[in-house]
């Protein structure tokens, strides 16, 4: 099985990468391959721009790891309650490509942020989408309070119940195919 996480932020540092990468820890014998949205960066999708210059070859090689997947997750960062522009970019290009972006994949879908909300917004815009963009969505959760819950030195989860939650939801995609 092959299973492509991501934080659905660019910043170099983002507690959703270090809680993506994590959360991929935590499948048993499943090959994970953590992307990283800087390798993926795009011009600011519009129509004009399509128009000028088609489809980037980049949006291309996200949609075929999608594709080529057999599961995915993803940790939304939550800018202003919404998506990371980051995102959204690359998401905007590939629905022009291929309306389906997620090819009917299971996903584990979560979000952090140093807030008590743990990114709850983003999150629950997320799961309400991903099935629009055929999307299977097996569990969510939102981590709050990300630095008082993550040893960022250990790279886990310290808070009990949270880490227990956390291995249930990707638990879901321990058993695909």
């Amino acid at each position: 099985m092959n299973i492509i996480a991501f934080a659905a932020s660019n910043h170099k540092k983002s507690i959703n990468k270090q809680l993506v990468e994590y959360a991929a820890t935590l499948l048993d014998k499943v090959k994970v391959e953590v992307l990283d949205l800087n390798d993926y960066e795009l011009p600011l999708y519009s129509q004009d721009r399509e128009e000028d210059i088609g489809h980037p070859q980049l949006a291309k090689d996200f949609l075929a790891k999608i594709a080529n997947s057999d599961g995915i997750i993803i940790s939304f960062a939550e800018h202003n309650g919404s998506y990371t522009v980051a995102y959204k970019n690359i998401f905007d290009w590939c629905s022009r490509i291929e309306p389906k972006v997620f090819s009917d994949k299971p996903m584990v879908l979560l979000s952090t942020s140093p807030g008590s909300r743990g990114g709850a917004s983003v999150l629950a815009a997320a799961v309400q989408s991903a099935p629009h963009f055929n999307g299977v969505v097996k569990a969510s959760l939102a981590i709050p309070s990300f630095y008082d819950n993550f040893d960022a030195d250990k790279l886990c989860l310290t808070h009990e119940e949270l880490n227990e939650q956390l291995v249930d939801a990707v638990s879901h995609l321990n058993h695909l195919k």
